[in-house]
């Protein structure tokens, strides 16, 4: 009772805001409305792969697994993957906002909108493992975005989160700009298990999770490390999945 009359007190005085703008929402850690609007949530019928959104609607015989060009043409380490929204209008805002500018907070806000996406790669419980940086990127960042997603959608769902059985043994420059071929190339081999956490993993599913998903270099290497440690299967999820037409 005392906590519940604290709270409302504190909501009278500083009502709760959308995450993205100063407009008032009903709670705290959410959006409004325009800019749930502005959100390109991905819905419908995905590339069962890398979760792109496909033209068609979900449940059409033939369909349940269906596949974009992209993941018709490169072979995909992992078993499954989905996104929770396009890399675009709000979501891009989002993402560089969690990601070069201090919003930790938006990760409460994203969690659900991850563990919606990623039900249909849900196991009874798997592991939840944030794609690794660098020391030296984490040395200037501060936090591993990945990591914080991560963390607070281990909150939600019946899953062990275990941010360190990964480690990013070669630094990488931004892949922004780089075609496909010189993504893979980038970061062949630079993600391996750790050399004692990475036992861990042996006989798991895992579920990788980033931020972004571009051409899914980084998902690729990550799920050799994961599959070289032992994990029987992996699926990715991202918060974000850049799109042709974005």
């Amino acid at each position: 009772m005392i906590g519940a009359a604290i709270q409302s007190l504190v909501d009278a005085v500083y009502p709760p805001q959308c995450a993205m703008c100063d407009a008032r929402t009903a709670a705290e850690f959410s959006l409004c409305g325009a800019c749930w609007r502005d959100t390109p949530f991905i819905e419908g019928l995905t590339c069962d792969a890398c979760g792109c959104p496909l033209p068609g609607q979900p449940g059409t015989p033939g369909e349940s697994d269906a596949l974009c060009d992209d993941c018709l043409r490169v072979a995909r380490p992992w078993m499954r993957g989905r996104a929770a929204f396009a890399y675009r209008d709000m979501g891009r805002r989002m993402v560089l906002g969690l990601k070069h500018g201090d919003r930790l907070e938006l990760a409460r806000v994203a969690a659900p909108w991850l563990l919606r996406a990623g039900r249909p790669i849900w196991s009874e419980r798997p592991v939840l493992v944030p794609v690794p940086l660098h020391w030296r990127r984490l040395a200037r960042r501060k936090y591993n975005q990945a990591a914080v997603l991560a963390q607070r959608l281990s909150e939600l769902a019946s899953a062990d989160y275990m941010p360190d059985v990964l480690v990013r043994r070669r630094f990488t420059a931004p892949l922004d700009g780089h075609d496909r071929d010189a993504r893979f190339r980038s970061l062949d081999e630079a993600i391996v298990p750790h050399a004692s956490r990475g036992a861990q993993l042996q006989g798991r599913q895992v579920i990788l999770l980033d931020d972004v998903m571009t051409s899914g270099a980084t998902f690729a290497a990550a799920t050799e490390a994961c599959l070289a440690a032992g994990a029987t299967e992996v699926c990715v999820l991202a918060l974000a999945r850049v799109t042709k037409d974005a």
